[in-house]
């Protein structure tokens, strides 16, 4: 072996000790590093830092902010940490107005709430006040107005029953343009058909219809009008084919013509 290749051992050694030297001084700062990260974690989790210090509520109409944050049980001492975002958007989704509900959380310490509520359909009249109806059948007690709501169809006579919800199924199945003109919908069963309906439109005319075909029928509603003398109102009978009644006695039952071709 070539002489001049060979390193003394005692030349060796002091750079093994600088090597093992540095080595342990890395690992050392590391555990520092390491350790003073995991104080100041603990510190901001423990401080009010971490608690949430604002709750952001999108998409509410019907519901207030503070109604939904309340049902949420959110406040400036919740810590953002102990969030459980599933459990929170599900106890909102229990709510008769809320259809879907979302938690997210924008860092460092903000709460969002995004919720999405059922359509409002109708209202039901009951002892001259006017409860809220959705979507989804359900009658918002804890709604009422006492003034004659302008912006949705008044349903009178209806219960909180299976026929309630049919006509608000067959409601939501119309045009805004067909939900708009309607003012009122009376429920008038008979003993041939349970299902019957009387309909004050906002134009001044009436329609007799049933809920077994309401929603098929009065989906051509503008286009039954279109046929008819807006000075001349009446009832249009949609229960059996498509017909138009004037209030005026003289004036002779008319069939209308619907985009179906029915009647």
């Amino acid at each position: 072996m070539d002489k001049g290749k060979i390193v003394a051992l005692e030349d060796r050694i002091p750079k093994l000790k600088e090597q093992r030297r540095r080595k342990a001084n890395r690992r050392l700062i590391f555990l520092l590093l390491l350790f003073f990260t995991m104080i100041a974690i603990v510190a901001y989790v423990q401080s009010p830092l971490s608690h949430v210090s604002k709750i952001n509520v999108k998409g509410n109409e019907i519901l207030s902010a503070n109604e939904i944050i309340k049902i949420t049980e959110l406040s400036k001492k919740t810590n953002i940490w102990s969030l459980k975002k599933e459990l929170i958007a599900s106890e909102l989704q229990k709510m008769n107005v809320i259809k879907k509900a979302e938690v997210k959380i924008k860092w460092p310490n903000t709460v969002i709430l995004e919720i999405k509520e059922h359509k409002k359909i109708a209202y039901m009249e009951s002892d001259k006040s006017y409860y809220p109806v959705m979507e989804n059948g359900k009658v918002l007690k804890d709604r009422q107005v006492a003034e004659i709501p302008v912006n949705a169809p008044i349903l009178f006579k209806f219960k909180e029953d299976s026929i309630i919800k049919e006509m608000v199924s067959a409601l939501a199945k119309l045009p805004d343009e067909v939900q708009n003109a309607i003012s009122e919908v009376h429920y008038t069963p008979k003993e041939t058909d349970e299902y019957r309906i009387l309909l004050f439109m906002n134009d001044g005319f009436e329609v007799n219809a049933t809920l077994r075909t309401f929603s098929e029928k009065m989906i051509h509603y503008p286009s039954i009008i279109s046929q008819l003398d807006p000075s001349i109102k009446g009832i249009i009978d949609l229960e059996v084919g498509s017909y138009f009644k004037a209030y005026e006695l003289e004036v002779e039952e008319t069939k209308i013509e619907n985009d179906k071709g029915e009647g």
